[in-house]
């Protein structure tokens, strides 16, 4: 059997027709008619108004600053519990990060918000919010806390493509959104962001930025400096065939949760939650055992079998480039990297191979 990857790509039926015609038309570069496409399809599928094509999810969180015009020094919010990914526009733009902890949804607790907000030394301006796995946060709370005090909402939706929170779709609830479509996300173009917002003019600005902030002249003219960022029209190609399925790679990685769910109900497990009124894509199906370091051995049983498994993310409190940093933390996200792994959830992975995973984890259960 071939090895077993978390969350490999999975092509659809017209990518590579997309991308002859990128060849064909010689049209390689950034931009294009394909990139256009891209983002007006991300329009169309998530509701937002406007919409932009980037190199990487990361470029779009840190234009998502810039835009908002978070600058040196300023107060950031963030979740504790994601990808070093989320929180490193932070470092970027020399700004402060005070760093919250979870509550049960695993993802970012509205009370500790609140409790940072009133911890913090200084007016905190912006929060980096993420949606852990594919799993909706707390919207309304968040949202309600952060308009209070007039503090902008960034959505670290890279995971969270295709999921929803009433009906509405994640990304779209704050001042801006990210998603990601590196080759291990739900679609993939195999590296490439996308910037959403209903302010158009925000959009406007972060455009301006991702293409070197070059002035609209005859000459290349520069008021201020900017950004390589932009998504090549091959890229685009790929995402734009890509949009085509992923309401079935949604319902394929749900239909996996379901089954591991299922298999693995004998067992002393929790499975990440959904929170009410929402619909998770479940990028990733995430569990965590009662034992601490269960996980691991399981990781490394899995390995044998050319299996790849991974743990929870690490807190970002407990990464040694946030020593010292301000933080509220319970322990919440402690605990479940101590005791989460994450299992292969590819949307081209067999009900076999599923079961074959399932039959491992029970066994190292059993002996533990």
């Amino acid at each position: 059997m071939a090895r077993v990857f978390l969350s490999p790509p999975n092509m659809g039926k017209n990518e590579q027709e997309y991308v002859k015609e990128v060849f064909k038309s010689n049209y390689i570069a950034p931009l294009g008619e394909f990139v256009d496409k891209f983002e007006k399809s991300i329009c169309n599928f998530t509701g937002v108004k406007s919409a932009l094509a980037l190199s990487s999810g990361t470029a779009g969180l840190h234009l998502a600053l810039k835009s908002l015009g978070i600058k040196d020094g300023d107060l950031v919010l963030g979740s504790t519990f994601t990808f070093m990914a989320s929180l490193n526009p932070i470092f970027y733009e020399r700004c402060t990060p005070l760093l919250v902890d979870s509550d049960e949804s695993w993802n970012l607790s509205p009370e500790l918000l609140k409790k940072a907000i009133k911890k913090a030394p200084k007016k905190p301006v912006a929060l980096i919010v993420t949606h852990l796995y594919g799993q909706a946060a707390k919207m309304d709370e968040i949202l309600e806390i952060c308009f209070e005090n007039n503090i902008k909402v960034i959505e670290d939706a890279a995971e969270a493509l295709g999921g929803t929170y009433k009906n509405k779709a994640l990304g779209t609830f704050g001042n801006v959104g990210v998603y990601s479509f590196n080759g291990n996300k739900i679609i993939t173009c195999g590296g490439g962001g996308m910037l959403v917002s209903n302010d158009e003019d925000l959009v406007k600005n972060a455009r301006f930025l991702s293409t070197q902030a070059r002035e609209p002249f005859l000459h290349y003219e520069h008021k201020t400096y900017g950004y390589n960022y932009r998504l090549s029209n091959v890229l685009g190609a790929i995402g734009v065939g890509q949009m085509e399925v992923l309401e079935k790679r949604v319902d394929k990685k749900r239909v996996i949760f379901e089954k591991y769910k299922h298999n693995l109900s004998n067992l002393d497990i929790e499975f990440m939650p959904e929170i009410p009124n929402s619909k998770g894509n479940r990028w990733l199906t995430t569990l965590v055992f009662k034992e601490k370091n269960s996980h691991l051995k399981i990781i490394d049983k899995l390995n044998k079998f050319d299996i790849e498994s991974r743990p929870l993310w690490k807190p970002m409190h407990l990464q040694p480039i946030f020593q010292g940093a301000l933080s509220v933390i319970d322990g919440t996200s402690e605990d479940l990297f101590e005791r989460g792994i994450c299992l292969p959830s590819g949307t081209n992975m067999s009900d076999n191979t599923i079961d074959k995973i399932c039959e491992i984890v029970k066994s190292v259960i059993k002996n533990d």
